[in-house]
Formats: C-alpha cells, sequence, structure tokens
C-alpha cells in the first residue's frame, strides 16, 4: 500500500479526531463534553460492538493462538526493558515502575485501536484476544502492583481482591465475555437485538474519535515542555514496542500475513487513557501521564500512515 492509499484510508479518522481539536479551540462545543462523549463510547457503544460481533464471530478463526502467543512473548519482553530502564533512570518504587510499565506497553483499544481498524480494515475483530489479554493479563499486574504498594483500609490480599474484581466488571470485558460465551454455548440471540447492537456500535468509532479530540484541543500539546522521560516512553510505545512485535511475532513465532500486520499495528497504538485514571487514583505520576497519554496519541497518529505502509509492504 503507498504512501497516498495510507493517507486516504486516515481520512476519516483524521476528519472524527481534528473535528473535535477544532471545535474545542473555538470553543463551538465545551471542553468538559469530551468526557461525556468519552463514557458514551467507552461504556456503551464500544462494549455493543464488541459484544455483537465477538457473538457473530468464528472463534477458532479469530483467537489465532499462535499470534495471541506472540504478541504476549513481545509485551513481555517489552515490560521488562521498560521496567529495566525505569530502574536505570532511578525509579524502583513499585507504583512507579508499574505505571511506566502500562504507559510503554498498553494500548488505547476502545478509544484509539477499534475506531482505527474500522476505519482501515473494517472490523476491530483482531483487537479482541489483545484487548482480553491486555485487560485480563496486563491490566491486572499493573493494578496488583499498585494495589500493594499503597496504604489503605484492609490488608493487601483484600485490597488486590477488590481491584480485580473491579477490572474484570468493566464494561469492555463483560461484552466480551459475555459474546464468547453465548457464542460458544451457540445460545439464539434475537436479530433485533443484534441489530440494536450494530446500530449503536458503529458510533464507537467517530465519537471516540472525537471525544479524543475534544481532549487534546482543550488542553493543548506542550512540546517544549516535554522531559527526558517522557519522551523514552512515547518513544519506546510508538516506535520500539511495534518493532519488537514485528521481530518477535514475525521472526521468533514466524506469523505472516494478516496477523502480523495486525499485531505490530496494534503495538503501535498510543497509551490508554486508562493510565491517567491510574495514576489519579494511586495519586502516583499524575502529571507524567497526562503528558504520556496526550502526546503519545499525536505521535500515534503521525505514524500510522508510516506503520501501515510498513505492515503492507
Amino acid at each position: 500500500m503507498g504512501g497516498a492509499a495510507a493517507l486516504e484510508k486516515l481520512v476519516p479518522v483524521l476528519l472524527a479526531f481534528g473535528g473535535g481539536v477544532l471545535l474545542a479551540r473555538r470553543k463551538t462545543v465545551p471542553a468538559e463534553a469530551s468526557k461525556a462523549f468519552s463514557d458514551y463510547a467507552f461504556l456503551f457503544a464500544v462494549p455493543c460492538y464488541l459484544f455483537g460481533n465477538i457473538y457473530a464471530a468464528d472463534l477458532g478463526t479469530l483467537f489465532d493462538w499462535r499470534a495471541i502467543g506472540g504478541y504476549a512473548a513481545a509485551a513481555a519482553v517489552a515490560v521488562l526493558a521498560v521496567a529495566l530502564g525505569a530502574a536505570a533512570y532511578g525509579v524502583r518504587e513499585p507504583r512507579a515502575v508499574a505505571l511506566r510499565v502500562m504507559a510503554g506497553v498498553q494500548v488505547n483499544t476502545a478509544y484509539f485501536a477499534v475506531p482505527v481498524f474500522i476505519t482501515l480494515f473494517g472490523t476491530a475483530a483482531p483487537i479482541f484476544p489483545v484487548l482480553l489479554f491486555q485487560v485480563c493479563v496486563l491490566s491486572l499486574v499493573v493494578i496488583a502492583l499498585m494495589e500493594l504498594g499503597r496504604a489503605g483500609p484492609g490488608g493487601p490480599g483484600t485490597r488486590l481482591s477488590r481491584a480485580l474484581a473491579a477490572s474484570l466488571a468493566t464494561p469492555l470485558v463483560l461484552a466480551c465475555n459475555a459474546g464468547i460465551l453465548l457464542n460458544l454455548l451457540s445460545v439464539h440471540v434475537p436479530k433485533v437485538l443484534l441489530d440494536g447492537a450494530a446500530f449503536v456500535g458503529d458510533s464507537a468509532s467517530p465519537v471516540a474519535l472525537f471525544a479524543l479530540g475534544l481532549h487534546l484541543g482543550a488542553v493543548g500539546l506542550d512540546v517544549r515542555g516535554t522531559t527526558r522521560e517522557e519522551a523514552a516512553l512515547i518513544a519506546f510505545k510508538c516506535l520500539a514496542f511495534p518493532l519488537l512485535a514485528w521481530a518477535v511475532c514475525g521472526g521468533l513465532f514466524g506469523i505472516g500475513s494478516p496477523w502480523l500486520a495486525y499485531l505490530v499495528l496494534i503495538a503501535a497504538m498510543p497509551t490508554p487513557q486508562n493510565l491517567f485514571i491510574f495514576a489519579q487514583r494511586y495519586d502516583i505520576g499524575v502529571d507524567l501521564s497526562a503528558a504520556v497519554v496526550i502526546k503519545s496519541s499525536v505521535v500515534s497518529l503521525l505514524l500510522l500512515p508510516l506503520w501501515l505502509q510498513t505492515v503492507a509492504s
């Protein structure tokens, strides 16, 4: 795929994202409305999309275990690299290390990967297995370190179990698990409900990108104030991790097209907004988290044509 074709594929992404930025900068749409749009996408539209598509999918094709294993291996190497980098930088407190691991390894699935994949490929199905791996494995590791590293009511075990239960009860995870379970059990879901879920799910992509644009347009982008650590985390997330996924998945696991392209593009997605939520909840690295989420989103968007051309060549 040539550069012009790649850019053409990204026009809808840029339009929805750029529209949010423009309307927020002009104050046509209140900046605080971004949270309402984000909540709609995260809590309702994306789960509807995930449920309907997973329920109707061929799970044998969707869950390519070699591809999932390759991505998991690449993520494990990335976690180790970020943790060692944080230690070399003088960051040794468990919660601070966990936050940096999340910044460098986890990807923005609901607000970025899903709409981008729908635009580029017409489906976000390849994201589903990675999303479950991220939520049920990577997020649980981060939550465990966060909970064990802070003071609070109850013992470490109580706090940890409460946090893990809350993570597994998010709408995204519930929608994915419900779709998988009903698919496996061949439970009939009325067509009217599936059509309704599809109708709502179709709005997830533009609304999520518009919300992200509103947020960026409101807070601005302080490039000059970027610290060395922020730059390192963004470079790792947007460049090193997708290259690592390419090397591990393609070189070690022998994964070919189209899954190799999917996994590299997923790894190239920006740091998730949940990083900022975690930072606020556990009162650790709030400013760093906000900066990395915003700046990695911009860098990922700028690099998408390059990655799209590279994995298609």
